[in-house]
């Protein structure tokens, strides 16, 4: 249960991130600006590229802890 949690919030933050940084950079969706954490966020109003950035790494981390846990479960 834990894996599939960290596998879901892993895309979520992932997906913020990667929109987060694309929309920042590229303007391409505006329709999502209203979507995307940074934008929501007072505290990152100016460093929407640098946060969008950390939200992305994040979220592949937190994708690396759940394959880490599937690999664990099935050498146990």
């Amino acid at each position: 249960m834990l894996r599939m949690t960290f596998t879901v919030l892993g895309w979520l933050l992932l997906v913020q991130g990667v929109g987060g940084l694309v929309n920042t950079l590229l303007g391409w969706w505006r329709w999502a600006h209203d979507l995307l954490v940074v934008n929501l966020l007072p505290i990152f109003r100016g460093y929407e590229v640098f946060a969008s950035i950390v939200i992305g790494v994040l979220g592949f981390a937190l994708l690396a802890v759940a394959d880490s846990a599937k690999n664990a479960e099935g050498a146990a």
